[in-house]
């Protein structure tokens, strides 16, 4: 099968973010321990993960080039999270899953128009509310109340969009 260069970008992005995710979430559980609220949000990761590199070997799209990078950044991310406590790391989780859910409007925004691509406008819209889902997650569980919050949230989503700007392209 043949696509887009968009839709290209969009996959190659959403695999990087999953990847991001599944490597916060090791971190965190390394950590914490399995947390039953992260051991769910990590789950549903590794299932947005599998549907996404399936998308990406179905559409012969690669990777970013800045794969290893994210990995052991997102790890680095997740651990200094988990290291700061608890709501720390759900502070983490409420701040990647805000881009998350903003970028994901994004890409629904820009395909809802394409019938050709309905079923990926159908995965990235579940996809989206799962993420919001686990935002709402981090917030019971006190996210918000983390110790410097508002720092670690402007870096976290600094991070986050840096990670995406380049993933759609590179």
């Amino acid at each position: 099968m043949v696509c887009s260069q968009q839709i290209k970008s969009i996959l190659r992005v959403n695999h990087a973010g999953e990847l991001g995710a599944r490597q916060i979430y090791r971190a965190q559980r390394k950590i914490l321990g399995d947390d039953p609220d992260i051991v769910l949000m990590a789950n549903q990761e590794e299932e947005h993960l599998k549907k996404f590199t399936q998308l990406m070997i179905q559409n012969n799209v690669k990777p970013t080039i800045f794969q290893p990078v994210w990995h052991v950044m997102s790890y680095a991310i997740g651990a200094a999270t988990a290291l700061m406590g608890k709501k720390a790391a759900h502070a983490c989780t409420i701040a990647v899953e805000e881009v998350i859910v903003d970028h994901y409007q994004q890409q629904i925004d820009s395909i809802a128009n394409l019938p050709e691509h309905q079923p990926l406008l159908e995965i990235i819209q579940k996809f989206q509310k799962e993420e919001d889902h686990h935002k709402e997650i981090a917030q019971e569980c006190g996210g918000r109340e983390a110790p410097g919050y508002e720092l670690l949230e402007k870096i976290v989503k600094g991070i986050c969009k840096t990670a995406i700007k380049i993933s759609k392209k590179l």
